[in-house]
């Protein structure tokens, strides 16, 4: 076989070489239009809040803090307040977190963890993943048609047995806060499990031989090896679950009943932030417009809090398990 080393090696015999000009001039524009799709991101985010801002500004001078701590809806009287949509937006969200949430991330483990065959495993990861195409509005109408007639004798008799306890306080009568958590833990567990399921498969496979070859079962690897070591990822994925969770809107406005008080209870009608705008907006008087987008800066700024609060901990949580 001839030898071609010389021909691939630089005229100097080195084996390094600086880069061409080419190659530096790739390098740097390649610089300049990361760092200028980086800041044309913040100014997009700055002219949308500078945008909602600018017409939620008369409403924030008319009604101020008391926006945000105040049930009333009431467009005659021009009495406006969204405490019940900020609390049934959160409400709604930490309950899916909680069930969708944990449901990801088993399914993460399931189908990466050798519980099943390769071939099998990608058939069910790809009916999870099927799940994130299904269209809001028909999660709504399946929630609607399907979900409240087979939860209801259910929900009644836990209304009968334990309504001495705030979560099962009054009957479901028909949309309400449950229905509409169990169709958003569906609709979130689609991303949690795909980012759970790139978080454990990024672990160095020596790390799970290690720990298997310390004599552990395998739910023991999982529980103190696995998990513990995916978790800035497995984190990762609840973050973006929850401001999922936040910003949905057609199904929570079709399933979760629209009604102005803040409740404990799961079968109680409630409303959102996102389905009061999304109900709201096409019927919108002149005077309610300013209110609506004090909700929607309101929203905005919960989920972007939310976000970076998330980023701060999933960081946090990262170097802790690295050192």
């Amino acid at each position: 076989m001839a030898d071609n080393t010389k021909n691939t090696l630089p005229e100097d015999g080195s084996v390094s070489r600086p880069p061409t000009a080419f190659e530096y001039g790739y390098d740097k524009s390649f610089r300049i239009l990361t760092l200028a799709a980086g800041v044309l991101t913040i100014l997009l985010l700055v002219y949308i809040f500078w945008k909602l801002g600018a017409q939620a500004a008369p409403a924030m001078r008319e009604y101020g803090l008391s926006f945000l701590t105040t049930v009333v809806w009431n467009p005659n009287t021009n009495e406006y307040g969204i405490l019940a949509e900020i609390w049934g937006t959160l409400y709604s969200s930490l309950l899916a977190l909680l069930f969708g949430g944990v449901l990801g991330i088993a399914v993460a483990i399931f189908l990466t963890q050798g519980f099943l065959n390769a071939r099998l495993a990608w058939v069910f990861r790809l009916i999870v993943e099927m799940l994130a195409a299904i269209p809001s509005v028909v999660y709504g109408l399946w929630g609607i048609y399907v979900l409240i007639p087979a939860i209801r004798p259910v929900a009644n008799w836990l209304h009968d047995t334990l309504s001495f306890i705030p979560f099962f306080s009054t009957k479901l009568a028909g949309p309400g806060m449950f229905p509409a958590m169990i169709v958003l833990s569906i609709m979130i567990l689609p991303t949690v499990a795909a980012i759970s399921q790139d978080a454990f498969k990024a672990i160095p496979m020596k790390i799970q031989e290690a720990a298997y070859g310390m004599g552990t079962t395998k739910w023991e690897a999982i529980r103190k090896v696995i998990i513990p070591t995916a978790s800035g990822g497995i984190f990762a994925s609840l973050v973006l679950g929850f401001g999922r969770a936040l910003g949905e809107t057609m199904a929570l406005a079709m399933l979760i009943g629209n009604a102005q008080h803040v409740t404990l209870s799961l079968f109680s009608p409630a409303t959102t932030l996102a389905s009061l705008l999304a109900s709201t907006f096409p019927e919108a008087g002149a005077n309610q417009i300013g209110p609506l987008m004090y909700a929607a800066v309101v929203l905005l700024v919960i989920t972007m809090a939310v976000n970076i609060i998330g980023t701060i901990i999933m960081n946090y949580t990262s170097r802790q398990t690295v050192t």
